[in-house]
This record gives structure tokens, C-alpha cells and sequence, in this order.
């Protein structure tokens, strides 16, 4: 029977998709150079300030999750961090799409269509993190191989929504907006630790 512990690896490990959505709205994929409009840098100075505190949210959420992966882990301890980790992820994306909604549409072609997909999809990834906080609420922990098998639907489902999720972002954050996000010092920082956080979760 497998135990909690490798389940909950797998769990980790799906988890580092959580940091590369991060990264879609950190702005670092673009390329840095050339100059931006004034008006884009006030926004995207605004979007990256207020993504930061919560990408640190994520990053730890997952760091929390990973720690959880030892072998002398109970069941109550796992459901604990990882109810706790799922519903921080939540608040925290749920805090980037007001963010993105706060600071208005950017001043590019469709930039009001952009954000406000980028916006719904980061309300719909906080949302599918609540579920996930529900689902792992709802375990048995008395039962071990039960709890090991619902931990693993858990992780199944978080992979999903680690590889679906961020088409919108990538498409709010391409061309001068980029370029815009990544020459915030908040953004850059943020990438940092969410790559940290990605390879840290991967190893």
C-alpha cells in the first residue's frame, strides 16, 4: 500500500505548476529591452507591487507543502498544511486578479479584453484552489490507504490545473506589457522567488 509520503510528493510536485503561473505574471518571459510608455509602466508598476506579497504567498504555500513530504508525517499533519497551503494559494490569486482588475485595462490593442480574461482566469484558479482546500478537508484520516488514495486525486487534479490555467496572462502579458512588467524591480523579484520556489519543488 502506498503511504501518505510519496502521495504527497507527487502533490509537491504538481505544486510547482502553481509558481510557473506566477511567472506568466511576473513579465520576466519578455524581453527587457526597448522603451515603454510612461502610462504602461505606472500600470504595470501597480500590477507588479501588488502581485509580489502574493507570489511570496504562493511560494511559501508550496515550501509548506513540500515539507509535509516526510515519511513521519501523520495524515491529520498533511491535511492540515495542505488545507492551509490550498486556501493561502486561493487568497492569494484571488488578490492578483483584483489587482489586475484594480489597475485597469493597459493601454494596448485589446487591452480591455486582455485583462479582463487574465482576470477571469486567475478568479477561476483561486476558485479550483478552494475546491481542492474542500477535497482535502474532506479526507479520511483514520484511514491510511484511503487517505493516500484521495491524496492522490488531489494531486491529479492539481496537475491539471497547473498545466491548463495561464493562456490569458501569458496573452495580457505579451509584447509591451512585458516588456513594461519586466522592468519593475517588484517583478523581478517576484520571478526569482517563484523560480526558486519551482525548482526547489521539483527537486
Amino acid at each position: 500500500m502506498e503511504g501518505t509520503n510519496p502521495v504527497n510528493k507527487k502533490l509537491a510536485a504538481a505544486l510547482s505548476g502553481g509558481a510557473v503561473l506566477v511567472l506568466a505574471l511576473s513579465g520576466c518571459s519578455s524581453s527587457s529591452s526597448g522603451a515603454v510608455d510612461d502610462k504602461l509602466s505606472t500600470w504595470a508598476k501597480q500590477v507588479c507591487d501588488a502581485v509580489q506579497p502574493q507570489a511570496k504567498k504562493i511560494a511559501s504555500a508550496s515550501t509548506a507543502i513540500q515539507k509535509e513530504t516526510s515519511d513521519n508525517s501523520t495524515p491529520d499533519q498533511v491535511q492540515k498544511t495542505d488545507s492551509q497551503a490550498f486556501q493561502d494559494m486561493s487568497d492569494a490569486y484571488k488578490a492578483i486578479g483584483a489587482a489586475v482588475q484594480g489597475a485597469g485595462a493597459p493601454e494596448v490593442d485589446n487591452g480591455a479584453a486582455k485583462q479582463k480574461n487574465a482576470v477571469k482566469e486567475l478568479n477561476d484558479i483561486s476558485t479550483a484552489y478552494a475546491d481542492l482546500k474542500k477535497q482535502v478537508d474532506g479526507l479520511d484520516t483514520k484511514d491510511q490507504g484511503k487517505f493516500a488514495e484521495g491524496l492522490k486525486n488531489i494531486a491529479t487534479r492539481l496537475d491539471k490545473l497547473s498545466q491548463s490555467g495561464n493562456d490569458a496572462l501569458k496573452e495580457l502579458e505579451a509584447g509591451d506589457v512585458g516588456k513594461a512588467m519586466a522592468q519593475q524591480a517588484s517583478c523581478k523579484s517576484t520571478s526569482a522567488s517563484a523560480s526558486a520556489s519551482a525548482s526547489a519543488t521539483a527537486g
